[in-house]
């Protein structure tokens, strides 16, 4: 039953404290997040976060925003509930709801002398917006310490893992395109060929027809914002991706059409569990239109890969691979459908069985 008398921190309000603490020459420190399920690792960051200054606002993401950011499902428990737990906390002082993904808004509103986030951030891995409005307001930015192994997926994980027989991997399936791959792989988990859970499809494309099928399933779907860089993702979208991956809790991430090139720090982050699909039989081939390159070459064969994801493009340990013969006459458009056909069981075969060794620690 939620508390009648609780009221979380109105903004304006909020805003003439921090005037009144600067006329006395006291700091105030500003930080942010969703704060599902608090844990340890929650309090001992909102502690060091206080202890930076003589006063702690934490900016607390609506209902509606930690749905957008973590998917359906999230949050478990009520915006207010979560201020109410926060507000309890000796540690905090003031709790502000707010609606939006970003929080430029509050900063320009606020304007804390010091701005804290968790040791998974870099100050040059926040969002360009975020960035603006503390050079703005003229905030420092402190990175504080990651506890590792506590998180609010991890907790989600251990409670709900033991309920339904053996756990099966989670996956999040990372798409640009259509999804027929995407499409393959929910048809060989409702036939139980395949045995694993879509925890998020994540596309780079808004309207991108992946999450299209997302969102017909029920599944977790959201965009997010890899930057203008073609092929690449920036330093604010590699964070987004991480947090985002680490949110929905995936043992393995899925590759199906990704159009964007993987780097630090989102290879070190899931190190050995990012699958990619590739139209060739690699180590031949590698890049775009690989199938192309086999026509043009005389190739008497060609096919698909499924391997690790690593620094090089297309260099990581194979994990399996399926061959199609080139017929004469072939085009590039008639060997890349038969091309797809064998990607369409190949990936779903490649997931289950390398699925299988990480649950059972046979792989890092």
């Amino acid at each position: 039953m939620e508390n009648p008398d609780f009221l979380t921190s109105d903004l304006d309000a909020v805003a003439a404290w921090r005037d009144q603490l600067d006329r006395e020459g006291r700091t105030l420190v500003f930080t942010n997040g969703c704060f599902d399920i608090l844990h340890v690792g929650h309090v001992r960051y909102l502690r060091e976060a206080r202890a930076l200054g003589d006063a702690l606002v934490v900016g607390l993401n609506s209902d509606a925003s930690v749905r957008e950011l973590k998917g359906q499902g999230r949050p478990i428990n009520s915006g207010a509930d979560r201020a109410e737990v926060l507000e309890a906390l000796k540690c905090v002082d003031r709790v502000v709801l707010f609606n939006e993904r970003r929080v430029e808004r509050l900063i320009d509103r606020i304007r804390p002398h010091i701005y804290a986030k968790g040791g998974d951030h870099r100050p040059e891995t926040l969002p360009p917006e975020e960035r603006e409005a503390l050079q703005r307001v003229g905030a420092s930015v402190r990175i504080l310490s990651l506890v590792p192994g506590r998180s609010t997926s991890a907790t989600l994980a251990r409670l709900t893992g033991d309920q339904a027989g053996p756990r099966r991997p989670r996956l999040a399936v990372l798409g640009s395109g259509k999804g027929s791959n995407f499409r393959a792989i929910l048809g060989a988990i409702r036939e139980g060929r395949l045995q694993a859970e879509i925890a998020v499809v994540i596309s780079d494309v808004p309207g991108a027809g992946i999450l299209d099928l997302a969102r017909e399933a029920g599944l977790p779907h959201l965009v997010v914002d890899c930057g203008k860089r073609r092929a690449r993702i920036d330093a604010a979208g590699s964070k987004d991706l991480v947090d985002r991956v680490r949110a929905s809790g995936a043992d393995l991430v899925i590759l199906a059409g990704f159009m964007r090139i993987l780097e630090e720090p989102v290879l070190g982050a899931f190190p050995g569990r990012i699958l990619n699909l590739h139209p060739s039989l690699l180590p031949k081939y590698p890049g775009k239109d690989a199938w192309v390159q086999a026509l043009q070459a005389g190739e008497k064969e060609a096919g698909c890969t499924v391997h690790l994801v690593t620094a090089e493009v297309d260099a990581g340990p194979i994990l399996k691979q399926a061959r199609v013969l080139v017929e004469p006459g072939d085009t590039a458009e008639t060997l890349y459908a038969r091309i797809q056909e064998q990607e369409h069981r190949l990936l779903p075969a490649a997931i289950e069985e390398y699925g299988a060794k990480i649950l059972q620690g046979l792989q890092p």
